[in-house]
């Protein structure tokens, strides 16, 4: 039995909205909005039973790390336009001041759900072994231990401020974590008021001595607290507040900067002293000193949160690092092709075989890596080019392109410095690069360049031979364990100058033309997308099979939208698995009936983007037009970017993604919300283990197509031990 064999073909029955303007903005969902409701999807991972333990405290952490950044970008965006008086609607008839509003009740909602959720986790912590000590339970063993790790790894680096006339209220950098403390002088009862900035270099939880096997920690404020009289001779506490400040993390450029890279370093300073969006406090803050610091840092009442539990929820994912492996996932080791182990690691002969289209990180990132290191040694490489938007700090990316250009091979990176939060990283791999003797492009001011693209030229025989590589995410060795993504790996002569034109573009801004298989924003790729399902319209009208399977991590783009609507409306049978945010209305009458659309929230992150087009026939089919991309439908993907979207020509590849890749994802049901046209994702029914599905563990547990070479365009794994 093959996978295709369980797709699911009915479409939920449509519903009627006859309360909505579904012609005016109604159709839309807030983006905003939507993007909250995936936070929640998150969220609820952590509550998932079939979730072990402390990967469930990681869902929660990665939670609130996601709702940190949203503050701190976009609620911080739309503060700046009301702030403004601006009254631009959103596409769904929202002023920014009216989704502010709104924002503020389902983030507070969502801060109560996530405090909720940590205390039933730290409960189910307790019983399998991870233990936060309270301060009252401390033996002498371990406040013996606790003197030891104070003055060896946190007192040297603490430092407490008064606060007083002489010392005003210091700067609180973004994502500070502070005590602020009521203290009095025991010998004469004079009161102080100080400040303890926790600095984020110390770990938030302090081990302590095992007790029969059970790790136990103590929080890093709580050992603070237990030392006041090490920091503050003399003194004793009458009221404490430990609080967090999130500021307006924006980044601006001046359209005409001279110097990219020392704009945006300037930039990166002002980044970190923006205005404060969000402070969480400690619910249990004395008047005094609540007054204190919501004036020194300029906060209303309406950007205070108040916290029960714990601050910083972000902070868990110490734990989870620490966690036993009885308490995580099963270890899953990413397969390396069979193509490439048959040719003894050679991947320039792996490719030239044929395209190879891998898909992580079921299969090991490693050989991109490979490919770009392969590369850099090889006599016969003459020229290597490369896109970096993000990648880790220790880059073995960035370490091949070093190596290369020190071998004497022309090295072209075009590195994006406008990468929110990782502008300063990229800022030190691009001096790291041009140190070596690597050429540097910063690409457009006004564009961000997220297209991920790497060729490499070859001299073979008496000609030039590009190896390209194509992929849906970011050169990141770290993110790739994680992310789901795609790489192709080609050799085609078209691809190759398709990736040349493109970076001559980046380069020397010379617009691409006549480019054979790929297109790219914002020079064209909206409106390709917009032609091919209009396309597959038409073929609806005429009476034959319209059909398109799209996934990515957000659509958002109101004209990408208005067009699937139209399509729906003549017939086409359009199904979306999104991630994230969705700013369509599925399943409405007299709008999109005939369009469906789920999330996929689980092991792994779903990252890649993928569209099939049934091109008149039904899918999957060996008559479809299949794309991978780096863009999501966004205006800012397809209007404000540099992206791809590369035509899969390859019947076998094509296969790989249609018959396995996206079928897989249309089929799970273990991980998997519905999205309803009045805004709400529903879990699919779990049923009992023989009716759950789950396409990670399905991709973990069967290789693929291209990466063994030898699979025919239109053979799938069989549907064997993937129940979740």
């Amino acid at each position: 039995m093959s996978l295709t064999d369980f797709l699911v073909s009915d479409f939920p029955e449509a519903i009627a909205l006859d309360d909505l303007d579904l012609n005016g903005p109604d159709r839309f969902f807030n983006r905003e909005l939507s993007w909250l409701a995936f936070n929640t999807r998150v969220l609820e991972e952590a509550l998932n039973p079939r979730v072990p333990l402390m990967e469930r405290v990681r869902f929660l952490s990665i939670s609130a790390t996601n709702l940190d950044e949203f503050y701190t970008v976009r609620v911080a965006g739309l503060r700046e336009l009301a702030n403004a008086g601006n009254t631009t609607p959103a596409s769904d008839g929202r002023t920014p001041a009216e989704q502010l509003v709104l924002i503020d009740a389902a983030a507070r909602e969502l801060i109560g759900q996530q405090d909720t959720t940590w205390e039933l986790l730290k409960d189910a912590m307790e019983e399998k072994g991870v233990v936060l000590a309270e301060v009252d339970d401390l033996s002498k063993t371990d406040r013996t231990h606790l003197d030891k790790y104070f003055m060896s790894n946190v007192f040297p680096v603490l430092s407490p401020l008064a606060i007083d006339p002489a010392h005003p209220f210091p700067f609180i950098p973004n994502a500070g974590f502070s005590l602020a403390l009521q203290l009095s002088r025991k010998k004469d009862g004079r009161s102080l008021q100080t400040l303890l900035p926790i600095p984020a270099q110390i770990d938030r939880f302090v081990p302590l001595p095992c007790d029969q096997c059970v790790q136990r920690y103590l929080p890093l404020e709580e050992l603070l607290l237990l030392k006041i009289s090490d920091l503050f001779p003399g003194y004793s506490i009458d009221g404490k507040v430990a609080f967090r400040v999130l500021r307006d993390s924006d980044l601006e450029v001046e359209d005409e900067a001279e110097d990219l890279v020392r704009e945006f370093e300037v930039a990166l300073k002002r980044r970190r002293r923006g205005e404060v969006v969000r402070l969480k406090m400690s619910s249990d803050a004395p008047g005094k000193l609540r007054k204190l610091i919501m004036k020194s840092l300029e906060v209303k009442d309406q950007d205070v949160v108040e916290i029960n539990g714990m601050i910083g929820l972000a902070d868990l994912k110490e734990l989870v690092d620490a966690a036993p492996h009885t308490l995580l996932w099963p270890t899953f080791t990413p397969r390396v092709p069979e193509r490439v182990q048959d040719n003894d690691g050679d991947m320039f002969a792996a490719i030239r075989q044929k395209d190879m289209l891998l898909h992580h990180p079921y299969e090991s990132f490693d050989m991109v890596i490979r490919f770009l290191a392969q590369a850099a040694r090889d006599p016969d490489v003459v020229a290597i080019k490369q896109t970096l938007y993000r990648t880790s700090n220790e880059s073995p990316i960035v370490d091949a392109l070093c190596e290369a250009a020190e071998n004497g091979k022309s090295v072209t990176a075009l590195v994006e410095l406008k990468a929110r939060f990782d502008e300063a990283a990229n800022i030190r791999q691009s001096r790291k690069l041009e140190r070596s003797g690597a050429h540097v492009v910063y690409g457009f001011i006004n564009y961000k360049t997220h297209a991920k693209i790497s060729t490499v030229v070859r001299r073979e025989g008496n000609s030039l031979v590009t190896y390209t590589h194509y992929g849906t995410g970011n050169y990141h060795p770290i993110t790739a364990r994680i992310y789901t993504d795609l790489s192709l790996f080609t050799c085609d002569a078209a691809l190759g100058r398709d990736a040349t034109k493109v970076f001559n573009y980046i380069g020397g801004y010379a617009q691409p033309e006549a480019l054979d298989n790929l297109h790219i924003s914002p020079n064209g790729l909206k409106e390709h997308l917009i032609e091919s399902i209009e396309r597959e319209a038409e073929f609806a009208r005429k009476g034959k099979p319209a059909e398109i399977w799209a996934k990515m991590n957000s659509v958002v783009e109101p004209d990408v939208i208005d067009a699937l609507y139209a399509a729906s409306q003549d017939g086409v049978k359009i199904s979306l698995v999104i991630r994230g945010i969705c700013g369509l209305r599925p399943g409405v009458k007299g709008l999109s009936e005939n369009i469906r659309v789920k999330s996929i929230v689980g092991r792994f992150l779903e990252h890649s983007r993928i569209v099939c087009f049934g091109n008149g026939h039904g899918l999957p089919s060996n008559k479809a037009r299949v794309y991978m991309s780096s863009a999501d439908w966004m205006g800012r993907n397809l209007n404000r970017r540099v992206e791809t979207l590369v035509e899969i020509t390859n019947k076998t590849v094509q296969a790989q993604v249609m018959s396995q890749i996206m079928a897989a994802n249309m089929a799970d049901t273990a991980q998997s919300w519905m999205l309803d046209g009045q805004g709400q994702f529903v879990r699919i029914p779990q049923g009992d283990d023989e009716q759950r599905f789950s396409c990670h563990r399905f991709f973990m547990e069967n290789p693929s197509l291209s990466g063994r070479g030898s699979a025919g365009a239109g053979d799938v794994p069989e549907l064997a031990h993937t129940k979740d």
